[in-house]
């Protein structure tokens, strides 16, 4: 189990190895051409399927993208920082500003891309009011989607927070706890799959769907679109107002993006939240 304070997650799943790439020449020509690819890292599984929508809809217009999907959640940070790709699109803002101050990256935000709600599931309970003294709750073990976690347990009367608790809640802010409600603390990846081995569990978006779990209608807890975790399209600071950036944001605003999430993830993955 990872150490929750030595890994961060923000969405996506782990499929492929990292890659590391050579860093492009520059002034070679303009981003998005067939010569010149704007690169983007992402994370495989949901916003990989999303990013592929993306280049189509830009592919429109003849303007061209590589795709860089990674295995986890460090390296398209790492990437992005060493000039090997010009932006990323798999991390919410939590995750950026910790991801900022741990490591010094000078990164800037261009635009939104989706939301893959967080949604509390059980395979026992049809209730949240129906947990029992002393239930066993998976909650991700990251900090910011274990204080994500927390905050909507929190909002969903499990438990209380103390006040002013913000996604960097810990199981030591957990002030009124009548059930005496005992937090499992799992990886956020593996915990569609131990779900029948707790009484609930609070899984992302981008790890139910591939679980066959619809935050929207099995749900007993489920975040809004005024959630904070969004998907942000991030590029190196001082490149964000360039027209390659700003093209590639305002594509995931396309209705073609729309269309797939809809069809394809069942309305728990929103697009510009």
């Amino acid at each position: 189990m990872l150490n929750r304070r030595s890994l961060i997650l923000a969405g996506g799943a782990l499929l492929l190895p990292a890659l590391r790439l050579p860093a492009l020449a520059q002034g070679a020509g303009e981003f998005g051409t067939a010569a010149r690819p704007l690169r983007v890292g992402v994370t495989a599984g949901v916003h990989g399927q999303v990013l592929e929508v993306v280049r189509d809809v830009l592919a429109r217009d003849n303007f061209q993208i590589k795709i860089t999907e990674f295995a986890d959640f460090i390296q398209p940070n790492v990437a992005l920082a060493a000039n090997e790709i010009e932006a990323n699109t798999y991390q919410h803002l939590p995750f950026l500003e910790a991801q900022q101050q741990q490591r010094g990256y000078k990164f800037a935000v261009v635009g939104k891309t989706v939301l893959t709600v967080m949604g509390v599931f059980s395979k026992k309970y049809t209730k949240l009011a129906d947990l029992p003294n002393g239930a066993r709750v998976a909650i991700p073990n990251d900090p910011t989607n274990g204080g994500r976690a927390l905050l909507l347990l929190a909002k969903a009367g499990v438990f209380s927070l103390k006040p002013g608790a913000d996604y960097r809640a810990t199981i030591a802010d957990i002030t009124e706890n009548p059930k005496r409600i005992r937090i499992v603390e799992l990886e956020a990846a593996s915990i569609a799959r131990s779900l029948q081995d707790v009484d609930a569990a609070a899984i992302t978006g981008n790890y139910a769907v591939p679980a066959g779990l619809n935050p929207l209608k099995e749900g007993l807890a489920v975040e809004g679109a005024d959630s904070a975790y969004t998907v942000l399209v991030v590029t190196r600071q001082g490149d964000e107002a360039k027209p390659w950036a700003t093209k590639l944001a305002r594509a995931y605003a396309d209705p073609a993006v729309k269309e797939f999430c809809d069809k394809t993830f069942g309305g728990s993955v929103i697009v510009g939240a």
